[in-house]
């Protein structure tokens, strides 16, 4: 069921959005060549208890951790341990946070000292791509319309979608309807209107668009190999533009 929420809602999410913005800009300090992935994840777990938030991940559909850490050709859905960052790597962080009765959910690719040229420009073109989608999440626009916008955005860099995991509504929990895709035709799919609360989420391959799910049931890989860049912001839709609620950039 899709929900609309309240202009005094929508304040609550901001909060909630703020906390989990904060968690990257606590990962993006400590990630480093010689880190684990779980020493991450925990400081990310302390800092939105500190902060009056609950991890929203921990437990979920029982997944172990407070975070997703994926490094390189994982995806998406990483469980944090004792894999050790080396210079090269990228690192994505996806981080949800349960703040008074309110989720907010978002995720930044990190790079780990020098990485390759084809690296920085997988996560250029993704971070980019977020924004193109982010531009048509507005009254009136259809969720084909954010689709579109990214897939077009990423395919022209010569950069592929991942298809099988796609951003969601978000709220009242962690998943809410609608699915919104990275792909699509414009014009196509539900209306969006004012007090909708969705995570837009690309999840953009440097090779090709195929992906596996590993033996630990979460992990997200891509089939080739090739590195992949996850970037993520829950926005609210208003009649003019959409408002970020998880403006990690004025903390990474």
């Amino acid at each position: 069921m899709i929900t609309v929420k309240s202009q005094s809602e929508l304040e609550v999410m901001a909060l909630s959005g703020d906390v989990a913005a904060s968690a990257l800009g606590v990962a993006k300090e400590i990630i480093k060549e010689g880190v684990t992935t779980d020493y991450i994840d925990k400081k990310i777990k302390e800092h939105i208890i500190q902060r009056g938030g609950k991890p929203s991940f921990l437990g979920y559909r029982g997944f172990p951790k407070s975070s997703c850490i994926s490094v390189n050709d994982e995806v998406i859905h990483g469980i944090p341990g004792d894999r050790v960052i080396v210079e090269g790597d990228i690192v994505s962080v996806d981080v949800g946070v349960l703040y008074k009765g309110f989720h907010s959910d978002n995720a930044a690719t990190f790079a780990v000292g020098q990485v390759s040229r084809e690296k920085k420009k997988l996560l250029e073109v993704t971070a980019l791509a977020l924004q193109e989608g982010i531009s048509m999440a507005v009254e009136g626009m259809r969720i084909g319309d954010i689709g579109n916008a990214i897939q077009t955005f990423v395919e022209s860099n010569g950069c592929s979608v991942v298809r099988e995991f796609v951003g969601h509504g978000i709220g009242y929990e962690l998943h809410e309807d609608p699915e919104v895709p990275n792909y699509g035709r414009p014009g196509r799919g539900q209306r969006l209107s004012k007090g909708m609360t969705i995570a837009i989420e690309p999840m953009i391959n440097l090779g090709a668009r195929h992906v596996d799910v590993i033996e630990n049931d979460w992990t997200v890989v891509t089939r080739d190999g090739s590195p992949s860049a996850h970037f993520e912001m829950t926005v609210a839709i208003t009649e003019s533009k959409a408002v970020i609620l998880t403006d990690w950039g004025k903390y990474i």
